[in-house]
């Protein structure tokens, strides 16, 4: 059994300096969100919530004055925080230099014993306007006693390939976290419902707030049905209660009972070529995407 997941998605601007004043503010933020929500157990905060970010000339200079290894001083704070808090911490991406002496933006997660448990490389940066080197990996942690969850940055929304890759490695929720300040977060929306109905997951897409971005956050249930959405542009605080057991409820009996997409093959059925990606699609592998009970 799945133990309901308290969550806050933190809809703010950033801290466009990456100082310890900004992460003296952002801890305020965190215990002052704790106090408010004591019972959430998962605090989500937007893409280079810690860094700032600006898509022009000054981009490079910001970003390589806010990179640092992820086990550096802003990594060994934010692990405290967590563990002083007794929350799963999601603090939005950072900017991490990477042992290669390249960046990346990179989302890390940390459980409420202070541990670093997860930490994924943005795959796809919004090209041309970022300059991150990419990321190879895609990236789920369990939470025990509520359940799996992925972890996508912004754009990587756009790539099916993303969300698809995230669900067959057994997510029940993915979690988005966005800094889309431009018009295009309406097609976002559709893609967060859209990524929920074609893979049977939930999906949570956390957007900064003005000026950095258009608001808007949102959380979809694994059957594509909206149940928070947050207003344009303002900070807001969207909070939910998840059961993430109902992902695999779905995947096993079908989306309004009817629909099993991780089931689409018959048994010792012919793999299918997918030439766009010089290989193809097994069908005992796929159906690892399915629950173990309904395999």
């Amino acid at each position: 059994m799945n133990s309901p997941l308290s969550i806050c998605l933190v809809q703010s601007a950033a801290h466009h300096h990456a100082d310890e004043g900004a992460l003296d503010a952002f801890e305020a933020d965190v215990r002052r969100t704790t106090r408010a929500h004591p019972g959430a157990r998962l605090l989500v905060y937007p893409e280079l919530h810690l860094c700032g970010h600006r898509p022009d000339e000054e981009a490079g200079t910001v970003m390589t004055a806010a990179a640092e290894p992820l086990d550096g001083p802003r990594g060994t704070r934010l692990a405290g925080l967590a563990r002083d808090t007794g929350v799963w911490l999601v603090p939005g991406s950072v900017y991490e230099r990477g042992d290669d002496g390249r960046i990346y933006n990179t989302a890390p997660v940390y459980s409420p014993e202070g541990e670093r448990v997860a930490s994924y490389r943005k795959v796809f940066p919004w090209l041309p306007y970022e300059t991150t080197a990419p990321g190879s990996e895609f990236v789920v942690f369990d939470m025990d006693g509520y359940g799996r969850v992925g972890l996508s940055i912004c754009y990587d929304a756009w790539f099916p390939e993303v969300t698809r890759h995230l669900a067959w490695q057994g997510a029940d929720l993915v979690l988005n976290l966005v800094r889309t300040p431009t018009v295009d977060r309406a097609q976002e929306l559709v893609l967060a419902r859209a990524n929920a109905i074609v893979n049977q997951v939930a999906m949570a897409s956390v957007n900064a707030a003005q000026p950095d971005g258009v608001g808007r956050s949102i959380v979809v249930d694994p059957e594509g049905r909206v149940r928070a959405e947050a207003g344009s542009a303002t900070q807001q605080i969207v909070t939910d209660v998840l059961d993430l057991g109902e992902a695999r409820r779905v995947r096993t009996h079908g989306t309004a009972g009817l629909t099993r997409v991780w089931d689409p093959f018959t048994v010792g059925q012919a793999g299918i070529e997918l030439p766009l990606y010089g290989g193809r699609i097994d069908s005992a592998r796929w159906r690892q995407g399915l629950p173990s009970e309904a395999r």
